[in-house]
């Protein structure tokens, strides 16, 4: 039995004053109409209209059970009103999570530009460096970084490329020297950082002869890149960086890149979300947002970096020999 049905069709009955009006307004048949109500006594095994052939009448558990019926009848058109309205305008909040570093540098500041667009959309962001199970509902999306996917049900949106570098402490490389070759590094203290994307102690650089792997292991292991960013300032050896998070240290002087031919670590950035199907409006334009902004955030720490590339290189050049050169 439908009881929500029949608990339409009983309100109907009595509005209409009748099975035939209630069954013309609903596009049914009389019987049809007669065949719910008494279906919805028995399962409440009370009387809840008296009926003759000329006139319908409430019994006193009719009147009550009415009311309550409009009053639920009213509250499952509010839901489902509220829920297409979720398709149709963001609001509401938005639960997300996020690789800790990928969140502090990348989805935090898109948040801030996404509610300056949706204010009506509250957001919640969990940052860990495990992977959610979006299916159990603790997430509407995830920001991830990956070097691929394995095989899921999940909606995979690509935001961008990016990568990681070598960096150490100006105090470190003073006392200990820079490695001028990836071997080098054999012979420094290499701090470790542990993700979900890449296994620690394989550091793979891509440079001037192609992808050269170098085994590495050191005094300090970390799993945020954060905190390997102050124990690389501590001056005690040198990190793998997250590009977006060494930008601002390269900028400031308090990190120096090493071996700068080569690049760590290529990671896509995606988005990950459960179904193309009935996508709420926040969702969806929250994803639609990162995939335009996103990208253009990762060109810009890519221009920083050669940025920060060449002030390093123009700080080595001693003061006037380019005078120099054009005289001679």
């Amino acid at each position: 039995m439908d009881t929500l049905q029949n608990m339409r069709v009983f309100v109907r009955v009595v509005e209409a004053g009748s099975f035939t009006g209630a069954a013309q307004s609903l596009s049914s048949t009389t019987g049809a109409m007669s065949r719910a109500v008494s279906e919805l006594e028995a399962h409440l095994r009370t009387r809840l209209l008296n009926r003759s052939t000329r006139r319908l009448a409430l019994t006193t558990a009719g009147e009550r059970y009415l009311a309550r019926c409009q009053q639920i009848l009213a509250d499952v058109g509010t839901a489902e009103e509220e829920a297409s309205c979720a398709h149709e305008r963001p609001s509401g909040a938005l639960r997300m999570h996020s690789f800790a570093s990928i969140g502090q540098h990348y989805v935090l500041p898109a948040i801030s530009r996404y509610r300056a667009q949706y204010p009506e959309v509250t957001v919640e962001l969990t940052l860990s460096q495990r992977m959610p199970d979006l299916f159990e509902g603790s997430a509407d999306v995830a920001v991830i970084g990956a070097s691929t996917l394995p095989n899921s049900d999940l909606v995979s949106l690509p935001l961008g490329t990016t990568f990681s570098i070598l960096c150490a402490s100006p105090a470190y490389v003073r006392t200990h020297g820079a490695p001028q070759k990836p071997a080098d590094l054999a012979h420094h203290e290499c701090l470790i950082l542990h993700t979900p994307a890449f296994p620690p102690h394989d550091w793979v650089l891509d440079g001037p002869n192609g992808s050269e792997m170098m085994e590495v292991n050191g005094p300090v292991h970390v799993n945020i890149a954060e905190s390997l960013i102050v124990a690389i300032r501590e001056g005690m050896g040198i990190g793998m960086v997250p590009l977006y998070a060494a930008i601002s240290g390269l900028r400031d002087g308090t990190l120096v890149r090493v071996l700068p031919e080569y690049t760590l670590q290529k990671m896509n950035v995606y988005a990950l979300y459960p179904s193309r199907k009935f996508i709420d409006a926040k969702t969806r334009t929250w994803v639609e947002f990162l995939r335009t902004h996103l990208p253009k955030v990762i060109a810009r720490d890519e221009a920083l970096l050669a940025e920060v590339g060449q002030m390093a290189i123009d700080a080595t050049v001693p003061a006037g020999a380019s005078d120099a050169g054009e005289s001679s």
